[in-house]
């Protein structure tokens, strides 16, 4: 299903606010608007992208062009950034300046579930079918959102390198845990310091910090700058507490609700959901598409591996589009 060309695809790219908070969406593919009032020529089929953390919609702009491209640009393929996981434009703030409150706590894990939701009423028609693509964490609000919005006609679910279960005690959250849970405020004076300094420093801070990457996505280095900002780095950080300690045991009854729509990748070297958790979930539900990466992806693929997870992704869901 993958397309030849390399040519460059259409993206629209906009800053608004979902719940109050700043939200950073990219959209690939003509359609910029996919309520029901906008066309009557609406696809039939959106895939939309649910991120890990940090949520920065610009770490998965090669990604969701590859995926376009793969799918023969048939169908739009969107990424919509957590709540205030950006920095927004000159002239908007990370909050709506308004006296109604749309959701109380919209930065934390469950207001990030909300606002996917929230998202999706306002800008997508209950018409049109969902593939969410879901990374790491995205995984954890991806079954959330399957759970609390039946209404919405979910296709399927691709459940990438997917924290959802024992985040606390994985190995890197063994490590993390007590700096994001106890110490995280003593990183916002060095962010803040850092911010000032000039982009094209910022830029090269970042290439010295990926320096070990044999390739590296030219996206990941501009959307990386992001994380200097105060209040970026601020959501980023209280969301990941919250994970530390609500992402707990994995949600086996919405899993088996859901089974027959879900795929699941799990990495063989991922410090964040180790092999042990795909060796046990896939001894639970043993008719799963529960599947272990065997080309050596790293957790956050989206820094050099982007191509090739969403060429993965395209032939794992041949079967679901030819069916449509």
């Amino acid at each position: 299903m993958r397309s030849a060309s390399e040519e460059p695809v259409p993206l629209h790219e906009e800053f608004i606010y979902c719940c109050g908070a700043a939200t950073h969406v990219l959209k690939c593919g003509p359609w910029k608007d996919l309520s029901k009032d906008e066309s009557k020529n609406l696809p039939r089929l959106l895939f939309m992208i649910i991120p890990g953390n940090p949520g920065l919609a610009g770490y998965y702009r090669t990604f969701i062009q590859a995926l376009y491209c793969g799918l023969n640009q048939r169908y739009p393929v969107w990424v919509v950034s957590h709540a205030g996981h950006c920095k927004p434009p000159s002239g908007m703030e990370m909050i709506e300046d308004t006296d109604i409150k749309e959701l109380e706590d919209v930065f934390g894990l469950n207001g990030q579930v909300e606002h996917k939701l929230n998202f999706l009423r306002k800008n997508v028609s209950k018409d049109i079918k969902l593939v969410l693509i879901a990374h790491s964490i995205g995984c954890y609000i991806t079954l959330e959102m399957m759970k609390r919005a039946s209404e919405h006609q979910v296709l399927r679910s691709v459940l990438l390198f997917p924290t959802i279960e024992r985040m606390a005690q994985s190995p890197q959250g063994k490590l993390m845990t007590p700096l994001l849970c106890k110490l995280r405020y003593v990183l916002y004076m060095p962010v803040y310091l850092l911010s000032f300094l000039p982009e094209g420093v910022k830029a090269s801070l970042v290439r010295f910090a990926l320096r070990g990457m044999k390739t590296c996505d030219e996206s990941s280095i501009t959307t990386s700058i992001n994380l200097f900002s105060v209040d970026c780095i601020a959501n980023i950080l209280y969301m990941a507490s919250q994970e530390m300690m609500k992402v707990v045991e994995r949600d086996s009854t919405t899993i088996k609700q859901n089974l027959k729509k879900l795929i699941f990748y799990y990495g063989t070297g991922d410090s964040w959901c180790p092999q042990h958790y795909y060796d046990e979930i896939k001894m639970d539900f043993p008719d799963g598409d529960i599947r272990l990466c065997e080309k050596g992806l790293r957790h956050a693929f989206v820094l050099d591996a982007s191509k090739e997870m969403a060429a993965m992704i395209t032939d794992w869901l041949q079967d679901d589009l030819t069916k449509l």
